[in-house]
């Protein structure tokens, strides 16, 4: 499946079993202008992740919507490159050079330039892909502000997480670390193991 089927059953099935969830959930309206975010960040998007944006619009922007385990809600291209933004100021204010290895999927602290957020906990935690090069270039970290850190590669990519996620929730099976739950009130939550 491509992304924009995977997002599309994901969707789907947080509208049938999570509806709270689901409608939290934005098309991005107007249409992400991925050659201005590329130019901004000075990084071509995989195309993964290209795809993801053009049928994800991230969330009301006062609303958590936990559909990435364990506990991220999907940033819309504009919210990513928010994100980035504040990053960019904080912690280039803070080290001259980011304390990383030079390839992607490699440990690393303070925030490297080549990590663009797609998704946060919200409050401070965020999933970022990774655009260092290397064979793990796109692939999907964690990165945790409190340690200021990421550890190792969640998902390969985009569209790895997105397969994940689509099959923890249709059989039930874990993503991650995290099994799929849905509250009583109707909200996708996910149970660490």
């Amino acid at each position: 499946m491509n992304v924009t089927e995977l997002w599309t059953k994901i969707v789907l099935w947080l509208t049938e079993h999570a509806p709270v969830t689901a409608a939290a959930l934005r098309s991005p309206s107007p249409p992400p202008d991925l050659e201005g975010l590329e130019a901004e960040f000075g990084l071509r998007l995989p195309d993964d992740l290209r795809e993801w944006w053009t049928c994800c619009g991230g969330t009301d922007p006062d609303v958590l919507a936990d559909v990435l385990p364990p506990f991220y809600t999907p940033y819309g291209a504009a919210e990513a490159l928010a994100a980035w933004q504040d990053h960019r100021k904080t912690w280039t204010t803070q080290w001259d050079r980011p304390a990383c290895d030079y390839y992607a999927g490699s440990p690393g602290s303070s925030y490297h330039p080549a990590w663009i957020p797609i998704a946060g906990d919200g409050f401070a935690d965020e999933l970022v892909v990774d655009l260092r090069p290397g064979p793990l270039h796109g692939c999907v970290l964690e990165w945790e502000q409190e340690s200021a850190q990421v550890l190792r590669p969640e998902w390969r990519g985009v569209a790895a997480m997105l397969a994940e996620v689509h099959r923890a929730l249709s059989e039930g099976v874990p993503a991650g670390h995290s099994y799929p739950t849905v509250t009583e009130d109707g909200r996708i939550d996910w149970q660490i193991r």
